[in-house]
């Protein structure tokens, strides 16, 4: 079992973001753009973390990088949350830890970042999935991306002491 600070990702909490992320992959793209809607929603100023958006007057939603982007970052954290029990750990395809962490540390994430982003997950798949969303869903969910920022500050704590 997938271990993390004396937590164990269980076979419930497994089960549910299994079946939440199988009904969300088929909208990917769409959720992925509305996931980052709600990050700049709640924090307009998260968009000056994104070179592709600094300097742009184009709207948010006809941003070309934004949609492939958004997509790429909301399936890559589903795709985690999914085979974190069965990984045992933390993995990541698309790109690894290292890259990951070196970006974050790069752009000068910190950790409101990451609690914005938490809450704009949530509240992106709550929205997805109403008729499956629970507390249960909700805190299977919040666990997986914690191991998943977990994973990524401790890379970028790597860059930090490099630099």
């Amino acid at each position: 079992m997938a271990t993390y600070e004396g937590k164990v990702f269980t076979e419930e909490q497994e089960a549910l973001v299994v079946k939440s992320w199988t009904v969300m992959k088929k909208n990917a793209a769409e959720l992925g753009l509305k996931f980052f809607l709600k990050i700049f929603e709640i924090a307009p100023s998260a968009k000056k973390l994104f070179s592709f958006l600094r300097d742009s007057n184009v709207p948010l939603e006809q941003n070309t990088k934004l949609k492939p982007h958004a997509m790429s970052v909301f399936v890559m954290t589903c795709e985690s949350a999914v085979q974190l029990r069965k990984a045992g750990k933390v993995t990541v395809r698309e790109s690894n830890l290292k890259k990951l962490g070196a970006t974050h540390f790069k752009y000068g994430v910190v950790d409101e970042h990451f609690e914005v982003t938490k809450f704009a997950l949530l509240e992106t798949i709550k929205e997805a999935v109403p008729d499956m969303w629970s507390d249960e869903m909700k805190n299977a969910w919040g666990e997986a991306y914690d191991r998943l920022v977990a994973a990524i500050k401790i890379e970028m704590k790597a860059c930090s002491q490099a630099a």
